[in-house]
């Protein structure tokens, strides 16, 4: 018998295969994964990927790079050239693009259904964001709330990025460079800082700061925090707090700081009609709340006056509509040059700018005293208001101004100040003003009254009214047509009348009047008297911008001052003559007329002398005779009588 020969190795290797079949399928799979790992190519997933996005998003996706992917407990996937497809109402064809995307996932998360992102970074992304001719934007994926669970985003990190946002029909194109900077506490989503600018509202502007990360903007229900500066020419903002949804821009909660040279260049930026004025700067909370922009509770100044209170501007409607509720508590009057066309004034200290300082200087060389600046109608149009000002205290060194309230209303070029009251000398100036700019000529009605004005108050200026005593009140009512100050009343008819009760005036003042020498220079060298004033008055009648006297008188107990004339708003002329008719007995006396002419910005207050030169020929022909008969000419025995105060003058 003989002996079996031992089994070869490739038998004994088949014996073992044969044997135990699992041994067969884990080799089989062993040599695949070696092959697998050998001929592995993540480009294969690239269709599916873009497919995928293009399902959930609606848009054309394309991956024009390779596709990696580094497995892990934490996977990494990199892509490079990457391009979204933009809406297609969009005249631009990408609405996102980036040279690499690198992007890390949590994988066995996803058998959970939950998608967890810890980190995106992107290589110099481009994104387009653009509202639509519906009034929506491109990034609107169409996709319903619940159209599955949102991403779980942690970090986005940018490199080199640039955002675009356009707005066609609010002309605003603003194009911004992007880059993230690392968070100043571990763990949070990286902000970033941009710089650039573009067009608002059809105006170059420039932008810079920080934001948070645009991971936060996935999130319309949480705020989005945000510290930028911007600039609009001279115009200064700097808003710094939270956004809610800052594409729609619907509701935000803003610490705005606004600076700039002349309120009036808000116009363009933000359709809001404001008169010129100095430099300005304000701070105070901004908000929005649907339609309504408010900036509430700021403070700050303009020109050279203190301004603070809270302003709203409704959108939505026909046309803007503001209201405002504001108080000064030191208010430079020069400040409100602007309401009337006119300029503040420059120089020293008084704060200006360039435009208003020309105006200034062409105003000052103007012959003219009444402003001419014409209003612009189109502004008066552009936005209705309900606008209060308060002023407890009013600076004007040349005008006895005590405080101011002004309520003005604008509504489609209808313009009314009701009211527009003065404190003025210890009285009240109330005033209603009307403005009719709907059609190409503004047509303006004034009616004003004035009580209880102090004579001593009036004019702060003159000396020896310091101590004068009463009380002066007067009516206007006027009419006029015309898109400036000076037009207005160019073209003025109506009625005006000035007049007051019992008082006393300097007796040196009467005297000088009437050009008494001797009770003058008695005064002068001695002590100053006091003469009672009965009453003073004068009514006149206007037409076509002249002013006539009906009756004109200065009453007192030393001296009666009767007169007659003109006084013409068009020409801004001046043509009265006052004839002082003494009550008592004096030598030395010169009684001419005085005649008061020349322009409202020259005046010219002076006796008659033709009158008085021949009075002063006699004199000296009598003199040349006789020395002492050259008194005789001089010398007016009185006759004046006292005037029926009680018809004319306003109590």
């Amino acid at each position: 018998m003989s002996t079996p020969s031992p089994p070869t190795a490739g038998k004994r290797a088949r014996d073992a295969v044969t044997g135990h079949p699992w041994r067969t399928i884990a080799a089989a799979v062993a040599l695949a994964l070696v092959v697998l790992a050998l001929l592995w190519d993540w480009n294969w997933f690239k269709g599916p990927v873009e497919r995928a996005v293009e399902a959930r998003t609606g848009r054309s996706f394309e991956i024009g790079g390779d596709l990696d992917v580094d497995l892990g407990r934490t996977t990494t996937i990199r892509a490079h050239a990457l391009r979204l497809g933009n809406a297609d109402w969009s005249k631009q064809a990408t609405m996102a693009s980036a040279d690499r995307l690198e992007l890390r996932i949590r994988p066995f998360a996803l058998l959970r259904g939950d998608v967890v992102i810890p980190e995106i970074r992107l290589t110099r992304p481009d994104v387009r964001l653009e509202t639509g001719p519906a009034g929506g934007g491109n990034w609107d994926f169409g996709m319903a709330p619940g159209d599955g669970e949102p991403a779980r985003l942690r970090k986005v990190w940018i490199d080199d990025g640039h955002l675009r946002f356009v707005d066609a029909g609010n002309r605003t194109d603003i194009q911004l460079d992007v880059a993230s900077r690392a968070a100043k506490t571990r763990g949070d989503a990286p902000p970033v800082e941009v710089e650039g600018g573009g067009k608002w509202a059809g105006n170059r502007f420039t932008l810079e700061g920080v934001a948070e990360s645009p991971l936060e903007l996935q999130n319309t229900d949480k705020p989005y925090r945000i510290d930028l500066r911007a600039a609009a020419g001279a115009t200064r903002a700097h808003a710094r707090g939270t956004l809610v949804n800052p594409f729609r821009f619907r509701n935000f909660d803003l610490r705005m700081a606004l600076s700039g040279k002349n309120l009036e260049d808000l116009y363009p930026l933000l359709g809001i009609s404001l008169p010129p004025t100095p430099p300005y700067a304000l701070d105070g909370r901004f908000t929005r709340d649907g339609n309504t922009w408010r900036y509430e509770g700021f403070t700050g100044k303009v020109g050279d006056s203190d301004l603070g209170g809270t302003a709203s501007v409704e959108t939505g409607g026909e046309r803007p509509f503001l209201r405002a509720d504001l108080v000064s508590k030191r208010l430079d009057f020069d400040d409100m040059a602007g309401f009337i066309g006119g300029a503040p004034q420059a120089g020293g200290d008084e704060s200006t700018n360039p435009e208003l300082a020309a105006l200034a200087a062409q105003r000052d060389a103007d012959p003219k005293l009444l402003p001419d600046t014409p209003y612009k109608l189109e502004k008066l149009r552009a936005m209705d208001a309900d606008v209060r000002l308060k002023a407890h205290r009013i600076n004007a060194p040349s005008l006895p101004l005590d405080d101011m309230d002004a309520h003005l209303f604008l509504d489609n070029g209808l313009l009314r100040l009701e009211p527009l009251d003065f404190g003025v000398a210890g009285g009240d100036i109330r005033s209603t003003i009307r403005m009719d700019a709907r059609e190409k000529t503004i047509r303006t009605r004034a009616d004003v009254t004035a009580k209880g004005l102090n004579l001593g108050e009036l004019f702060p200026d003159a000396k020896l009214t310091d101590d004068a005593i009463g009380k002066i009140g007067g009516k206007v009512a006027i009419t006029g047509t015309g898109n400036s100050i000076a037009q207005m009343l160019g073209s003025a008819d109506g009625d005006i009348a000035l007049g007051m009760g019992r008082g006393q005036i300097s007796n040196l003042l009467m005297e000088l009047a009437g050009i008494d020498i001797y009770e003058s220079l008695k005064f002068l060298i001695g002590k100053d008297h006091k003469v009672p004033i009965r009453c003073a008055f004068g009514d006149f009648g206007v037409k076509d911008g002249l002013m006539t006297s009906r009756a004109l008188a200065f009453d007192t107990t030393d001296t009666i001052i009767v007169g007659e004339g003109t006084v013409n708003l068009r020409d801004e002329t001046l043509d009265l003559l006052l004839k002082p008719r003494p009550k008592d007995r004096s030598i030395l006396t010169l009684r001419s007329p005085l005649v008061v002419d020349g322009t409202f910005k020259d005046p010219s207050f002076r006796p008659d002398f033709k009158r008085l030169g021949l009075r002063g020929a006699i004199a000296v022909a009598l003199g040349s005779i006789a020395p002492p008969a050259a008194l005789l000419a001089t010398i007016d025995l009185g006759g004046g009588k006292d005037s029926n105060c009680g018809g004319h003058y306003a109590k």
